[in-house]
């Protein structure tokens, strides 16, 4: 496995307010990239950056301020050679109750909002015949679990995604990394109410990431124990996950 240096490459992550974003732009930066960081709250990209990046707000689910941001990043940083997908919402789901505005909003957001980075970044890679795009989706991609219907259904469809595109831009030579986290310490899980095992802080999630990356790994999947469990319950029969699940949904009515 070839070892890839970050050393002065122009990165741009989007979605670094907060949580695993904001926490790999900082170790990135302390690699010696160059980072250029977006999301909707300026104030917050702000004290992220502390005057040692590039800041440009916008809103992922804009396709016309997510292409102005990026030729804005590019004229900053004067090109882009890796861009980090970590924008995000989590909510639960009732099914239930189903919430059709919820379920819009998490694929509006999840995974329109990539589709909008993408075709801001692609092309211009494409083009160049180099680049990175790095993918922050996550294990709850791998298998179905109660109160996950929309998040897990997006971030199943970005697992897909990213794969897809990996094998489509590889000739290219824009390489595609997929990175799966567990559970992490985020604004987005500190409202959670069930267990969340082998839970990691952001500063772990980020050096993850980043070691990843100048390993030149595919896929980047994290806690280990988390991405062992993950890994054996995408193998298992879906009788025994749905029983899985089933008692897993139990748990969380009581």
């Amino acid at each position: 496995m070839s070892t890839v240096t970050l050393r002065d490459r122009r990165c741009w992550i989007v979605g670094a307010s907060s949580g695993i974003g904001a926490a790999l732009a900082t170790e990135l930066r302390a690699r010696g990239a160059h980072v250029a960081i977006s999301a909707r709250r300026a104030d917050r990209l702000e004290g992220v950056s502390r005057g040692d990046m590039v800041t440009v707000p916008c809103d992922v689910t804009d396709p016309a301020a997510v292409a102005t941001a990026a030729a804005s990043v590019e004229a900053q940083l004067g090109g882009i050679d890796l861009v980090v997908w970590s924008a995000g919402m989590w909510g639960q789901l009732d099914a239930l109750q189903w919430d059709r505005e919820s379920f819009a909003e998490h694929v509006e957001v999840n995974l329109l909002g990539l589709n909008n980075v993408l075709a801001a970044v692609v092309p211009q890679m494409v083009a160049r015949g180099a680049g990175q795009i790095v993918g922050i989706a996550s294990v709850a991609g791998y298998r179905g679990l109660p109160g996950a219907e929309a998040y897990g259904a997006t971030k199943a469809a970005q697992l897909v995604l990213l794969e897809s595109l990996r094998a489509s831009l590889a000739k290219r030579n824009v390489a595609v990394t997929t990175v799966a986290p567990g559970f992490v310490r985020t604004e987005m899980t500190e409202s959670n109410s069930f267990p969340m095992p082998f839970i990691i802080d952001p500063d772990e999630a980020a050096r993850a990431i980043a070691d990843g990356l100048e390993k030149g790994r595919h896929e980047i999947v994290f806690p280990l124990p988390m991405a062992v469990l993950m890994k054996v319950a995408r193998l298992l029969p879906q009788r025994a996950w749905d029983a899985i699940a089933a008692r897993f949904a139990a748990g969380r009515r009581r």
